[in-house]
């Protein structure tokens, strides 16, 4: 429920009057408090990291490029490059030197190579598009029982990779289903017996493959992890320490100037009911786009995310059922004029969404920016409508249909909103095509929604039900098809498996839009699944953020 403090204020702004009966939930205060708000960026320290970058830079990029360097090494690299955070610096000279490799690919050259080899090329190829094979892992089967062959599971960091490339599988095929259960069970077996750094490795390949992981959070946990293996190019291993800490003087500038706004703007007061999680928001927009050259991207797509969060909590945590009804009419109208019909404590966040809108219009004088802003205002009232619709459900207690919550469902999942609003900063890869796509609602996009919605569910269904009636994924799923709730959640994680499968498929050659605009959707799904894999780490950030937030914000690399 919303805390004695927050009754207060809102009680004072109603200037007496008595406060309706309204929802009850508590949620946590945040961890950090007022911490970031004080950075202020060394512009020196900024410039010598740019400038250590440079020669490390251009010796990586000989490498990659160097034709003497035979193909198992160079994938190698390019493999290294991909999990330090690194590709954006090198985008043309690897698709260049993958597109050589692959169309020399011979597939016989594949049956003298171990796991981990083969391993680490399918992943390569896959991550950039490239549809190899997952046949090239049939010679690890037994030809009589068509299983896999016991004795692959003595290859630790063969059984490590291999596992990551079962996370790249498309819909159909069925050896990597069978290999992610086989190579499962084969771990947690073997992590028993193992110590030191390799136990390491095995302990959080099992937890969170990298390509289920946030991507800045990832590269991090490689570099530490994993920094033998690659130790032996200098210049990649400088280039990596000093990027890292390059990124988290810019990125703490960011972070430090969206706490300023959201403080600036007094929503927490006007409404502290609304869970504060500024730097926790941040940190998921980051894993959508790292690079320097999307800031203003992060910091656009970070403010209409807060938006979401005062928009969920309003509506799931505070509101009136006749408040959030005049709230969803504002939003619909999206006109200042609507203001009036608000109560007092909504108006000034309706203000606000309404001026930041415009701002963003002025900030990004792009020819397509004025359709990018209208998708994604459209996407906020769709949330809005959807929020509705939940709050009435659970205002009378109703559990709807599995098919009616999920068309409600994938727009709170959020991310139909945060997908189009993440566009609007981007600049000119965006195009009207891109646009008409993202609108069309294509099936990655579906995909991401689907696995928004659901994990979200599965991890708080037990927190929804101590609330009263709940109408959750999970519940619709047990009503319409009368299973007991085990079988409901299995077979909504088997649904979103399938999501993952078909957003493994909407990146591989030829894509429907360029690679880049499809990274943040990935990207998303990823930090989706961080965040309620096991619990859900957003309400509940000291399980999970937390110690993701540490090591962006507050923790250098050594160097």
């Amino acid at each position: 429920m919303a805390t004695p403090e927050a009754n207060t204020i809102l009680q004072a702004n109603a200037q007496g009057t008595i406060e309706p009966v309204r929802p009850s939930v508590h949620f946590p205060p945040s961890i950090w408090g007022d911490r970031f708000l004080s950075f202020s960026l060394d512009n020196s320290q900024l410039e010598a990291y740019g400038k250590a970058m440079e020669q490390p830079k251009e010796q990586v990029r000989r490498l990659i490029s160097n034709p003497a360097i035979d193909s198992n090494e160079k994938l190698s690299l390019i493999y290294y490059v991909y999990r330090l955070g690194l590709t954006y610096l090198f985008s043309k000279d690897i698709d260049s030197q993958l597109d050589k490799l692959f169309n020399e690919l011979n597939l016989q050259n594949y049956d003298d190579e171990d796991l981990y080899t083969i391993s680490i090329h399918f992943q390569v190829f896959r991550i950039f598009g490239y549809r190899l094979s997952c046949d090239v892992f049939n010679k690890f089967k037994d030809c009589s029982s068509g299983d896999f062959k016991e004795d692959i599971a003595t290859n630790v960091k063969g059984m490590i990779s291999f596992y990551e490339s079962a996370q790249l599988r498309i819909r159909g095929e069925s050896n990597l289903d069978e290999a992610n259960v086989f190579i499962i069970t084969k771990l947690k077996t073997i992590e028993k017996t193992l110590e030191g750094k390799l136990a390491q490795k095995v302990k959080h390949v099992l937890e969170r493959p990298y390509n289920r992981g946030h991507p800045m959070v990832e590269a991090r946990r490689y570099l530490i992890q994993f920094e033998e293996e690659f130790s032996r190019y200098d210049s990649l291993l400088t280039l990596a320490k000093v990027h890292f800490n390059y990124l988290q003087l810019l990125q703490k500038e960011e972070l430090q100037t969206i706490s300023k706004w959201w403080k600036d703007m007094n929503l927490q007061v006007i409404m502290p009911y609304v869970r504060d999680r500024v730097p926790e928001l941040y940190a998921w927009v980051l894993a959508l786009y790292l690079e320097p050259y999307y800031s203003q991207a992060r910091i656009i797509t970070t403010k209409v995310i807060l938006f979401v969060l005062v928009l969920d909590d309003t509506y799931d945590a505070y509101s009136t059922i006749e408040e959030a009804r005049l709230l969803t009419s504002a939003i619909n109208r999206w006109d200042i004029s609507a203001m009036s019909q608000l109560p007092e404590y909504m108006r000034p966040f309706y203000e606000i969404v309404l001026n930041e809108y415009a701002e963003f219009n002025k900030t990004q004088p792009h020819q397509w920016t004025p359709y990018i802003i209208e998708a994604s205002k459209k996407a906020f009232q769709d949330l809005a409508r959807s929020y509705l619709q939940e709050a009435e459900w659970r205002l009378c207690g109703e559990v709807p249909s599995f098919e009616e919550y999920m068309k409600i469902g994938l727009y709170t999942s959020t991310h139909d909103l945060l997908c189009k609003s993440a566009l609007i900063g981007m600049g000119k890869i965006v195009t009207q095509e891109v646009i008409a796509w993202y609108k069309s609602d294509p099936k990655m996009l579906i995909a991401i929604e689907l696995i928004g919605r659901i994990q979200d569910d599965v991890v708080s269904v037990e927190f929804e039900r101590e609330r009263g009636p709940s109408a959750t994924s999970v519940d619709a799923y047990m009503k319409t098809f009368r299973v007991s709730e085990i079988v409901a959640i299995q077979a909504v994680k088997e649904m979103v498996e399938n999501s993952w499968k078909d957003i493994n498929e909407g990146c591989l050659k030829p894509t429907e839009v360029p690679m880049d605009l499809l990274t943040p959707i990935v990207n998303l799904a990823q930090m989706t699944d961080v965040a309620y894999r096991y619990n859900d780490g957003f309400t509940f950030p000291e399980k999970t953020l937390k110690e993701y937030i540490t090591l962006l914000f507050c923790v250098s690399v050594p160097m």
